[in-house]
């Protein structure tokens, strides 16, 4: 049977990064990472919900995250889902907690428009895969269009 742990998020930290390093030396650094989802209810009525998730990144991009993110900044991170298990000292139950590992991590832009910044959904910034280092991009990111979010249209004439 095949399995597949991915998770794509883009949300704002809710916290400046908390760097630490293990025994070896290895950087290990802890986020906040808050994601908004709006909608709009049966009445028309726009609902909002905020879902609070904890990352955990590691070697250089703990590092650039700890260097160049602070509270507020938005951000995409690519990873996967992990559980932690533990026995509480003060109770003795067990406690688990979900979590996501980093596996890559882009820093994007604040949304504001200006010089050089033609769309809101930002991607002018640093893309950091796991063992590389850090490209400045130039242009959307990868996967994006090149028009601004304001520009779309959509086509009801769907061909399938």
């Amino acid at each position: 049977m095949a399995n597949l742990n991915k998770v794509m998020l883009i949300g704002n930290l809710t916290r400046d990064p908390e760097l630490r390093h293990t025994p070896k030396g290895t950087a290990v650094a802890e986020l906040g990472l808050a994601i908004n989802r709006v909608w709009k209810d049966e009445q028309g009525q726009k609902q909002e919900e905020t879902t609070f998730v904890d990352v955990t990144l590691w070697g250089r991009q703990a590092e650039l995250a700890q260097q160049y993110l602070a509270k507020g900044r938005p951000v995409y991170i690519e990873g996967r889902l992990n559980l932690d298990t533990w026995d509480d000292k003060a109770t003795g139950q067990k406690r688990s907690k979900l979590k996501v590992i980093g596996e890559n991590l882009q820093f994007l832009s604040s949304g504001e428009r200006g010089p050089g910044n033609g769309s809101s959904q930002g991607g002018g910034g640093y893309s950091q895969q796991s063992s590389s280092a850090p490209q400045q991009r130039s242009g959307p990111p990868q996967g994006a269009s090149a028009a601004p979010v304001d520009d779309f249209q959509e086509d009801d004439d769907i061909p399938f």
